[in-house]
């Protein structure tokens, strides 16, 4: 039996950090020294810091006088902290860093007053914690079916606990997205974490059984061994090596071995001699029933009578006469030939490559990524290259792999096409941390900065998509293959922004989309070059910002105003397609007419007002007041609506002059005529007998009318 021990198992780096901490705490000590809860979920581990002289406690209470306590590295709610320092003890912090990490992030969302939703477990202690620095405001879930029952939120943030999987995180951020939320999500999962399972799960498809080691009580180990028993073997979770049962190992050639975050590497190392041990006892036991089965065959096969030569001599011919009839292949390994499947069984495809028995494709050689189901990858009739692993296998069996086959094909492939800058087509197949991993007929990286040309939040869209990418790194000794998809829409981009350039005339009106917004204008996406409307060039009146006007996401008729094509920069305007309302000023502003105005600024020589946005008048200092002003603000204000009337209209230059004074002159006429009417009713004039008015009488309402 063969052991294949995970090469990422056992202390991470936040625990083997805690226990290095809560060790030098025994030395730099000042009375007694407790950690607040088990330091980690390791029973071994703990018990040997018991007996060095660190006690566990639950609570704070259950701590009488001066001492040191250690937060373990999980971590604790910050009202905690307080309170032990309240109470006059010493506080070591031996927080995991990742776990730090979330908890900063959680008191900065709780900060911006951001609901926070938290996927975990809430029982854990890790999560516990994350929580209070939230100010006791976070909703935790555990999985997508807890995220379901939340309501819509216009803006959420959304944490991880380090030991999840990224497959869980994923699910509860779509519900949420789902639902309508704006989702920020911060992917607080521990890398280490996250690449354990990884390797763990890898591991797990190329054994015949898993051994997982760590503490029964630890959430990082039961999700280890939940990730292994996907891969379909059997897998058993101990915690010491005194926990094995050798019975589960019987028959089986390949056993893995993997250890949670909280195992120390002497449990490992311990569980690594007693299988060995088995397997030594297993090898002397076989020993003896084969030189059992030797001696019985030797007696068995003593030859009596003058047949047996004779019978011999038959079956050498009869075996020579069928050599002769069939043209039987002889394969070796490393070979790469073609054969056709002639069937797929659960976990395997039945290959004819011409030998004197089909080979076998094991499902985890069909592929270098994971496949559920033979069939996702072939049918039967298929014609396909394989590459001989062994040519005969201990039950005699042919034993090929069409993963190896592609993976030779596909390096030749990609040597060339990296040397000649062509682009490759592949599927994506996986989401991980950091950005994608894709089928070229070997894994391929996609770092997430370079899949778009801009910042992309959710990588999870692009799964099972076909892209095409450039080669931009090759190493075939590390089987390191590196992808830029970006690289391909640039050169896109480039080809389309030249195209555009060239097609772009003056006076050209084109549609656009509104990218951002400065202070001195937006720039205006118009296919694949942003065009800068300046603020002078968004409309017919005087505005402030460009908010005023337009806002990012709008769609926009414009003008193309000019085309740098050296410098690849295009003016555009927006009042040029929007009507001119000087056009019919005149008809709609006649001269002597007296109209509603806003005063918009002041200067020293007048008031400026505006008739409507786009059109503005001078109101000159002479035309204020009857009276003579200094300033105009002894007036009018900023902002103040007031009666005007028209003396002139200039259309092409643009100028409209104005005049309270006028206004006021006709109120005071107007006035004065009603004033000379009413008294006329109550007291009417006396008349001769002629009827005629005098001339006194005329002459006095002339000048009362002048007044």
């Amino acid at each position: 039996m063969e052991l294949k021990v995970a090469t990422k198992a056992g202390f991470c780096f936040g625990v083997k950090r805690a226990v290095e901490i809560a060790r030098k705490s025994l030395h730099d000590r000042d009375g007694p020294v407790y950690t607040l809860g088990p330091l980690i979920h390791n029973d071994q581990v703990t018990g040997a810091l018991a007996r060095e002289g660190i006690v566990a406690v639950n609570d704070l209470d259950e701590i009488s006088g001066q001492g040191t306590v250690i937060i373990r590295s999980h971590g604790v709610a910050p009202e905690i902290i307080n309170k032990a320092e309240q109470k006059g003890l010493k506080v070591v912090d031996a927080t995991c860093p990742f776990v730090r990490k979330v908890q900063q992030t959680v008191h900065d969302l709780a900060q911006q007053n951001l609901p926070v939703v938290i996927v975990g477990d809430p029982e854990h202690p890790e999560v516990n914690g994350i929580v209070g620095w939230s100010g006791n405001r976070a909703i935790v879930v555990k999985d997508a079916e807890q995220a379901r029952s939340l309501g819509p939120y216009p803006e959420v943030g959304v944490v991880a606990q380090t030991t999840q999987r990224q497959d869980n995180l994923d699910a509860v951020v779509n519900v949420l997205k789902d639902s309508g939320s704006r989702v920020r999500v911060f992917n607080t999962i521990c890398l280490a974490t996250s690449e354990r399972q990884k390797e763990a799960q890898e591991l797990a498809q190329n054994v015949d059984a898993m051994l997982v080691l760590g503490g029964k009580n630890s959430a990082n180990t039961a999700k280890l061994a939940q990730v292994c028993r996907t891969a379909g073997i059997p897998v058993f979770q101990i915690e010491t090596a005194g926990d094995i049962d050798f019975a589960w190992f019987q028959g089986l050639k390949v056993v893995g071995i993997t250890a949670g975050a909280s195992t120390p590497g002497w449990i490992i190392e311990e569980v690594c001699s007693r299988m060995m041990e088995f397997e030594e006892r297993n090898n002397k036991e076989e020993s003896a029933m084969e030189e059992k089965i030797e001696e019985q065959q030797v007696e068995a096969q003593t030859v009596t009578g003058p047949e047996a030569p004779e019978q011999a001599d038959q079956e050498e011919e009869l075996k020579q006469g069928m050599e002769e009839a069939v043209e039987v292949k002889t394969l070796s390994h490393g070979e790469i030939v073609k054969g056709v499947v002639v069937q797929i069984n659960q976990d395997e495809v039945l290959v004819d490559v011409g030998a004197k028995s089909e080979g076998v494709i094991p499902l985890r050689e069909l592929s270098c990524y994971n496949v559920d189901s033979p069939q996702d990858v072939v049918n039967v009739g298929d014609e396909i290259d394989v590459y001989v692993l062994k040519s005969e296998d201990n039950e005699g069996k042919l034993i090929l792999s069409k993963e190896k086959a592609d993976a030779e094909k596909a390096w030749a492939h990609l040597e060339d096409v990296k040397e000649s800058g062509q682009t490759v087509k592949g599927t994506v197949r996986e989401v991980v941390k950091g950005g994608l991993l894709v089928d070229l007929g070997v894994r391929a990286f996609l770092p997430a900065s370079l899949v778009e040309m801009g910042y992309v939040e959710d990588l999870s869209k692009y799964l099972n998509m076909e892209i095409e990418a450039k080669v931009i790194e090759l190493n075939r000794a590390r089987r390191k293959v590196i992808l830029s998809r970006k690289a391909v829409l640039e050169e896109e981009a480039a080809r389309k922004r030249e195209e555009l350039l060239n097609s772009l005339e003056e006076g050209q009106v084109v549609k656009g989309v509104v990218r951002r917004l400065t202070s001195f204008g937006a720039f205006v996406d118009i296919g694949g070059i942003d065009g800068l409307l300046h603020i002078s060039e968004m409309a017919w009146y005087r505005i402030n910002h460009p908010s005023e006007v337009v806002q990012v996401g709008d769609e926009l008729e414009v003008m193309v105003l000019r085309v740098d094509r050296e410098n690849e920069k295009v003016s555009l305007g927006l009042k040029q397609v929007l009507p001119n309302p000087w056009d019919n000023v005149e008809e709609k502003y006649p001269v002597g007419s007296v109209i509603t105005a806003k005063v918009v600024r002041l200067a020293p020589f007048g008031a400026f007002v505006q008739l409507e946005p786009g059109v503005e008048g001078l109101v000159h200092i002479s035309h204020l007041a009857d009276r003579h002003v200094e300033t105009p603000d002894e007036v009018v204000r900023e902002g103040e609506e007031i009666k005007v009337k028209v003396l002139s209209v200039d259309k092409e230059e643009k100028r409209i002059r104005l005049s309270i004074r006028e206004v006021n002159r006709e109120k005071g006429r107007t006035g004065a005529r009603e004033n000379h009417n009413k008294k006329e009713q109550e007291s009417p004039a006396p008349v001769s007998d002629g009827g005629t008015v005098t001339i006194g009488e005329v002459v006095g309402d002339i000048f009362e009318d002048r007044k």
